[in-house]
């Protein structure tokens, strides 16, 4: 029978961990987590029961994990079952950062704009990447000096992107797969999926890592361009931004006073707020 994961009973050997995992089910809703979670596993040779012993330290070192990367598979293991102990979501650190350097337009490369266009519109409609993952472009309409956003939850007036918004539309105007695509951010090259196409959807994690990378490139082009004066900035910055993940992204949008789009991380911007107060007074 298929279910929860159990410890092993005692002197009786675990099962192969391919087998192991398979006998269990994917929490409802966490499906691809799980999927990767249990990818990660068993390249080092771990099972469910494994996993329980060592924690997801080993996981984090080989797959170069980060704080809030771990707090959500931990809670993904917990949901299927495996006894992992409870990581807590890290906070904004620091609660606030200059985030405008990740809108700013340096080339006319269709990575770089898409990641611009990204970008500037989640510092005023700071989304879940799930929901960008699934935002159309008959979603988004220019109107004045702003972008007009519409999805089942309301609708949104979004200031300050229309440049990077304008950009990203005229490049991928050039090339007929990305033209034709319904996607705001649609893939640029084939995965290694069967169904992957230029101008299919992306994947989760294929946004964030397309945001990672955006972020590090941005931290190069800022140590690389800044005046003498501005070093020390530049430098600060650029340590903040190779660690920054979209999550804390928006977390510090919202921080900043952007509206919320879905009540996922409004309670740790608040606290951010809160803690960036008391430091102040």
């Amino acid at each position: 029978m298929r279910g929860g994961w159990q410890q092993p009973l005692p002197d009786m050997p675990a099962p192969p961990p391919a087998r192991a995992w398979r006998r269990l089910d994917a929490p409802p809703g966490y499906e691809a987590q799980w999927r990767r979670l249990a990818e990660a596993a068993l390249e080092l040779g771990l099972g469910p029961d494994q996993l329980g012993e060592t924690g997801l330290d080993p996981l984090a070192a080989a797959r170069g994990w980060k704080p809030a990367t771990v707090a959500l598979y931990s809670k993904v293991a917990r949901y299927g079952g495996v006894a992992l102990p409870r990581v807590a979501t890290p906070e904004p650190d620091p609660p606030e950062l200059d985030l405008r350097p990740l809108t700013q337009i340096r080339t006319e490369d269709p990575e770089h704009l898409r990641a611009v266009a990204w970008c500037a519109l989640a510092l005023g409609w700071p989304a879940p990447v799930a929901t960008f993952r699934s935002l159309r472009r008959d979603q988004v309409r220019p109107s004045g000096r702003r972008l007009l956003v519409s999805t089942d939850d309301g609708e949104w007036s979004v200031a300050g992107a229309l440049t990077a918004w304008h950009a990203w539309e005229a490049v991928r105007s050039r090339f007929p797969a990305l033209a034709e695509s319904p996607w705001v951010l649609p893939a640029l090259r084939r995965g290694p999926g069967l169904d992957s196409r230029i101008g299919g959807r992306l994947s989760n994690q294929a946004l964030q890592t397309t945001f990672t990378k955006h972020a590090g490139r941005t931290a190069q082009h800022l140590r690389a361009t800044a005046a003498p004066s501005r070093q020390a900035w530049a430098e600060e910055l650029a340590v903040a931004y190779r660690e920054l993940s979209y999550d804390s992204y928006r977390r510090l949008a919202l921080a900043a006073g952007a509206p919320p789009v879905s009540p996922r991380g409004v309670v740790r911007a608040a606290r951010a707020v809160g803690r960036s107060a008391r430091l102040a007074g």
